[in-house]
Order: structure tokens, then sequence, then C-alpha cells
């Protein structure tokens, strides 16, 4: 018989019901140290007063009205994300997958307006991964997310990621944009080369198709800096974000310069839930804390103190690990030995982490970590590791 809640994901058996900080408390009294942080979602620990107060002051007021009026928070929002960022305008929805259908139909309706409606296709990365809707499934590089479900849909070139040569000779009559993560996550926490940013920048201007920049992993700090575009001083004409700005409450947005979204005029796209006040609150209350004097250099200093110690377990465990991987506090191992089974023993051991493809144990903690917390984690690792080679 089939449960009451579909069955669509494989979860691990733990009901969490209190979080402080990067720690999670079960029911059943075990304490986990969480290194996943709701994948990479929860990006100012669990319960952070700031945002607790936000949504609290928010929930007394108003819940919804929808975007037939305006909404105050949104307002504000958007106008400090355009200040921070290449962007002139925002679209607000409840996740990345919407914010990545709304790149999607920027870039059509852009050569649309253009008088190029011939112009509709995406030129995308292999190893990517955009979101579990129909669009951004195909737009995605992951084969278990596409089966079963009929015909792909249309509209996407894929090249490996990486390959300036193959981005060119995928562009043609048909292409309307170029979508890409900064770093992927999903697909094995890989970097882009900044040279190769900067080469498919100058390729979207020459042949007037947009750059788009799913940021909803790398993205609100996540890498040491606002947005991960800024490390490379590429500019997109169209970015996405989610996960991270909400700190664990459902906010996504699409950024866009008004060149690349002045054709998205009302009627053109919409949400119905997409910006409302709860979202907005905490949104805003996230932005307070990741924009304030010093945040983003601490998050690089704990990036460092992270980045060390994978790189001393790839010394001491090379039968185990090859290389690390990602920037900032996006970061990963490259397993000799199965991703997930690594992530079941830690997981038995108190630490949550994450698998990601090409075999990589992947971790993303909250931004608000500490080196004691990393310290506690890579002890956690140890044991595993000693375990591991122990039993073998």
């Amino acid at each position: 018989m089939i449960p009451s809640v579909m069955p669509t994901y494989a979860r691990f058996d733990v009901v969490f019901e209190r979080g402080e900080g990067p720690w999670l408390y079960a029911a059943d009294g075990r304490r986990f140290l969480d290194f996943a942080a709701g994948i990479a979602v929860c990006s100012l620990g669990h319960c952070h007063p700031r945002l607790v107060a936000a949504l609290k002051e928010q929930a007394e007021k108003v819940w919804h009205t929808s975007n037939l009026y305006r909404i105050a928070g949104q307002e504000s929002l958007s106008q400090r994300l355009v200040e921070l960022t290449f962007a002139d305008t925002v679209f607000f929805g409840n996740s990345g997958a919407e914010a990545n259908e709304c790149a999607i139909k920027i870039a059509r309706r852009y050569q649309f307006d253009k008088g190029r409606p011939e112009r509709y296709r995406v030129v995308v990365m292999s190893t990517a991964f955009h979101g579990r809707t129909l669009a951004t499934v195909a737009a995605g590089d992951q084969a278990k997310g596409k089966y079963g479900f009929g015909p792909e849909t249309v509209g996407f070139d894929r090249v490996p990621f990486g390959d300036l040569d193959a981005a060119k000779a995928a562009v043609g009559p048909e292409t309307a944009a170029i979508l890409l993560e900064p770093v992927q996550g999903e697909g094995g926490m890989r970097a882009a080369d900044f040279a190769y940013l900067r080469a498919l920048r100058e390729l979207a201007d020459a042949e007037d198709i947009l750059l788009m920049f799913d940021e909803v992993q790398c993205g609100v700090g996540r890498t040491g800096k606002l947005f991960a575009y800024e490390w490379s001083g590429v500019t997109p004409d169209v970015m996405t974000i989610a996960k991270g700005i909400g700190g664990g409450f459902p906010v996504g947005a699409c950024l866009a310069t008004e060149r690349a979204a002045k054709a998205m005029v009302a009627g053109s796209h919409g949400s119905t839930f997409g910006g409302n006040p709860l979202a907005m609150a905490v949104g805003n209350a996230v932005l307070d804390e990741i924009t304030a004097p010093g945040f983003l250099d601490r998050v690089n200093a704990i990036a460092a103190v992270l980045r060390d110690a994978l790189a001393e377990r790839v010394r001491r465990f090379p039968d185990l690990f090859e290389e690390v991987r990602g920037l900032g506090l996006m970061a990963g191992l490259k397993c000799r030995v199965v991703n997930t089974d690594v992530v079941n023993r830690l997981f038995e051991e108190g630490l949550l982490a994450v698998p990601a493809g090409d075999n990589v144990l992947r971790f993303v903690p909250p931004l608000i970590v500490g080196r004691e917390d990393v310290e506690a984690a890579m002890a956690i690792l140890d044991r595993v590791c000693e375990t591991w080679r122990k039993n073998s």
C-alpha cells in the first residue's frame, strides 16, 4: 500500500523536532551536526533569532494578499537586491525551479520582443541541475529526474561544462540564451573557470543572446561573496537565486537587467504565493545578516579552515578520497568509495552531509559555523574513515 506521503524520497529514519545554530535535535534524543543545511538552504543555521523575530512579527500582521496588490516587503527586498547586484528588476517566486522557469521565459520573450521568435533554444551544460519541473529537468542533466516522464521539453542544447569551443558551436540561429551554474552543486561541486565565464559573456554579447547564471545553490554568501559571479567579474543578464535567501523559508527570485526583462509586462508571468509578506520578511532579515560588516569575511575565513581540513583528509585517507572541490562553504570531497555509503556512515555518527554527482561528498554547512564546528565535523569524519579502513 502506498504511504500517505508520496514516496518520492529515500528518507533517513529520523524526525527532527528542534534546531539551534548548526545543530539539529531528533525526537529520539539524538543530536546531529548539520553540514547539509537543508541542502544549502539554512544559511543562518536553525532558529536564528533575527529570522524567528521577523517571521513572528509579520505573522501577526498579514500572511497573504496575492500579487494583485503591492507588497511592501517585495519592494524593499527587490530594491536592496538591485542596489547590491547588476540587476534592475526582480521577480519573486517560491523556489529555485520557479526562478529558473522565469529565466527561461525571459530569454524567449527577449528574443520574441526583438522580432526573432525562432530564437527560443537555450545552451545548457553537462552535469547541470536546474530544478524538477518539466522544463528545468530538461535543462538539467540528471537522468533519474527524466526517467518515465515522456518526451523531454524541447529547446535545450547541452554542451560539456567548461568547454568554450562546444558552447560556441552550439550557438546558432535558434539560440536565445546560455544558462549555467557558476559552481555546480548537484553536478559534483565543480567551479567554472573565470576565463571561461568571461568568454561566455563575450560570446553572448557578440550573438545578442542572454547569459543567465543559476545561483540557486552558490548564491547568497555561500561562496564567500554575496553572489558567486562576483569572483569572476562577469556580469550576467539574468540570475536565479533561492535556497539561502530564505534561510529555510521558501523564497526564490529571478534577477534581471532592464535590457533582458523589459518585455516582461503585466500578464506575461505570475505567481500566487511568490513574494508573499512572510517570505519577504524573512528574506529581508537574511539579507540584513549576510550584508552586515564582516559577515562575508568570516565566511571566507571559516571556508579556508574547512578546505584545509578536507585537504588534510585527502592526504590522510588517499584510499578513500581523491580531491577537494568547490568554492567557499560549498565544499566537496571526490570519493574513491561510494559517496552515499560515506553519507550514511556519517549520519550514524551524528554528522549530516549530502551526496553530489560524480561520486562527491558535499558539505554545505550554515554560513554561521565556527572553527569548533569544523573540528567537530572532522573528528566524526576521521572516526568513520578509520573504522572504514579497519574493516575493509
